[in-house]
């Protein structure tokens, strides 16, 4: 154990832990940052990327393809999180952050640079889709790996360091949203079909060698270090751990989809409230600046009084509410009242959120943490919030009902209320 991480274990609250912890969370939180605010860019310009790479002549179909993309390309976080996860748990979660990055940075560029369908032909929605499969298996590496790193250099505290995960997240839909609200209100529509929407993908390209470069200089964790090294983490996990697993995937559901609902909210906005495209903008922007803010705060909180207390109160609240806020929109369809759902929406997913990553951690042991938390987290954001956009697309387009989305959000909370009860009665989660 090297003298500057026993520091940091032993006397977290010293000055020199501050400036530790701070260089922890910025070298960690950013490969996350990039990963969400590239979903979150996509979803956000799903609208101008489906006229551009999936042409056809009903615009509800050509969205599903668009949305259909983004969500196909999930299936490669699963496999991003066997492969990625066991190297980190294998090798170290240095080595495994510094590999998902630069992978994550190459699907973003494939995506700012990517030609038309107009100008190469069907050869655009395939690249596309390669590209989504780049960043999804990336992506199903990064989750784990960065939190365990969190977790083991405080583990005592976990909540508040691994929060920032989610802050990272909110950060994100923030710029993206920013990037939306100043492209849409200066840009005229063919100027943002032409070549605005490529701006906030070439952005986050930028991003990506800043983090790798923080990355590369950072020390291993002293926990990975000590612990000890099986020869196959993923055969352990799905041998031995599988409860602890699902226990992962149920308790995201709820914020998952809640998250992937707001992705999606700019693109509701426009299209089922008859709003002007920079209102959905500016309400996830205040969405974002929620999230980047609340979550370290419910973080720290969940170290002082446990992680489900916190998420049972808040995902009562969310079942009981979520559905009104629906018709509250589309009865008086106004920025005002978007901006009143959105961020009640953002105050209790944030709420939700920030003690999920320490109770992931807490479920598997150091040996297993990276394999089993990548596992559960990108089985539940595959399942769960990487089809929200395509699932509530389909849901309106077949009911014709602008409140299918509460119905579905509801069932989601139901699924991760459930799943927190159960882990509490065997007392795998405080």
């Amino acid at each position: 154990m090297s003298s500057e991480s026993a520091t940091l274990t032993q006397a977290p609250h010293t000055q020199a832990s501050k400036s530790n912890v701070t260089r922890l969370i910025v070298a960690t939180s950013i490969g996350n940052a990039l990963e969400f605010y590239d979903l979150v860019a996509y979803g956000y310009f799903a609208t101008t990327l489906s006229r551009l790479f999936f042409p056809v002549h009903d615009r509800t179909i050509s969205l599903l393809l668009t949305f259909g993309t983004f969500a196909l390309s999930y299936l490669a976080r699963p496999v991003g999180a066997l492969v990625l996860g066991s190297y980190s748990d294998r090798h170290g979660r240095k080595a495994s952050l510094t590999l998902s990055i630069a992978l994550m940075t190459v699907g973003t560029g494939m995506l700012a640079l990517m030609p038309s369908y107009d100008t190469i032909g069907f050869a655009a929605p395939i690249l596309i889709f390669c590209s989504r499969l780049l960043q999804g298996f990336s992506a199903g590496g990064e989750f784990g790996s960065s939190t365990a790193f969190l977790v083991e250099h405080a583990p005592r505290r976990s909540g508040f360091m691994s929060s920032w995960q989610f802050s990272s997240q909110g950060a994100s839909t923030l710029l993206a949203s920013l990037f939306g609200v100043v492209l849409t209100g200066f840009l005229t529509p063919p100027q943002l079909e032409g070549w605005g929407w490529r701006i906030p993908f070439l952005f986050g390209m930028l991003i990506g060698p800043i983090g790798l470069y923080i990355r590369r200089r950072m020390e291993e964790t002293p926990e990975f270090e000590q612990a000890e090294k099986l020869a196959s983490p993923v055969r352990e996990v799905l041998a031995k751990q599988k409860e602890r697993v699902l226990i992962a995937i149920g308790s995201l559901v709820l914020t998952t989809t809640a998250n992937y609902m707001l992705l999606y909210m700019p693109t509701y906005a426009a299209r089922q409230l008859g709003l002007a495209p920079s209102s959905g903008f500016i309400a996830t922007l205040s969405a974002g600046f929620i999230m980047m803010v609340l979550v370290p705060f419910v973080g720290h909180l969940s170290d002082k009084i446990g992680r489900t207390r916190i998420m049972l109160v808040a995902g009562v609240i969310f079942f009981v509410t979520i559905y009104p806020a629906f018709v509250l929109m589309n009865a008086h369809p106004s920025l005002p009242t978007l901006l009143i759902a959105v961020i009640w929406v953002a105050l209790l997913k944030a709420t939700y959120f920030a003690p999920i990553p320490a109770l992931m951690a807490e479920l598997f042991p150091t040996a297993t943490r990276t394999t089993g938390m990548a596992l559960g987290y990108n089985i539940g954001t595959t399942l769960f919030g990487g089809f929200t956009p395509f699932a509530v697309t389909s849901l309106i387009a077949v009911t014709h009902n602008n409140l299918a989305p509460g119905f579905y959000l509801m069932i989601a909370a139901v699924v991760s209320l459930f799943t927190i009860g159960w882990a509490r009665a065997r007392r795998l989660a405080r």
